[in-house]
């Protein structure tokens, strides 16, 4: 598919107010030979696009929703500019796509058609959190979001305590802002005494705060943890 377009993977700002400072000029210039995209939301995607200034016009763009719901069978009709040489940028709704995004659905489709991807630099809270919490950036997996159920959620973060003395490895996830607070308060109740746990709030953003504590450290402080994008770490010493 030598006439083929490129998939272009393009990162977002992870915070409020913030693209000028972390999207890099590589992605605005790839952007400009972009007019065709896949994105989990339309409304936020061309504000973001919007901010960055490149297109006389955002509506001469077109949008295709690619979110958890999207079946592969619709990548088909989303890939047809590809086959008419045009390139095809896939936006997440925050950070990176394909890293804990519905992305990877597309990626994929596009090893299987044999296109090139391209992914480009920008912000992700994932690594950035990692990057700065002084834990094992050796050995580390991410979990994605643990059980809302508080038994559940207990169990789940033991279980995940456990691997992580075995391995020597960082234990990453994520939590809806509103659930910060309870979230650190179980994480706290739950693991061990000398246990390193690192809350990164906003990365990025005007209320970054990142902090790596022993639990038992954790456990003097109150700490009021904003409504904001959380990234929680941990490693079991």
């Amino acid at each position: 598919m030598s006439n083929s377009g490129k998939i272009f993977l393009i990162p977002t700002s992870i915070a409020e107010d913030t693209t000028e400072k972390v999207i890099p000029l590589q992605i605005r210039e790839a952007l400009m030979n972009i007019k065709h995209f896949l994105v989990e939301d339309v409304r936020t995607a061309r504000r973001y696009l919007s901010s960055l200034k490149i297109y006389s016009s955002i509506e001469e763009l077109s949008f295709n929703i690619l979110d958890k719901d999207t079946k592969k069978d619709a990548l088909k009709e989303f890939f047809k500019p590809i086959a008419d040489g045009f390139n095809l940028g896939i936006i997440s709704e925050s950070g990176c796509p394909g890293v804990a995004d519905p992305g990877a659905l597309a990626v994929n489709y596009a090893h299987e058609q044999e296109l090139q991807v391209i992914p480009l630099v920008g912000p992700s809270s994932i690594l950035l959190s990692l990057m700065a919490s002084g834990l094992n950036g050796q050995h580390f997996a991410f979990h994605g979001y643990l059980p809302v159920d508080g038994k559940e959620a207990s169990r789940a973060i033991k279980d995940l305590e456990k691997e992580s003395k075995a391995k020597n490895q960082t234990q990453i996830f994520i939590e809806t802002p509103y659930r910060n607070k309870s979230m650190m308060q179980n994480l706290i109740n739950n693991l061990n005494d000398n246990t390193l746990l690192c809350r990164a709030v906003d990365v990025t953003g005007v209320g970054e705060d990142i902090k790596t504590k022993p639990v038992k450290s954790w456990r003097k402080i109150k700490d009021e943890l904003p409504k904001l994008p959380a990234i929680f770490l941990f490693l079991a010493n």
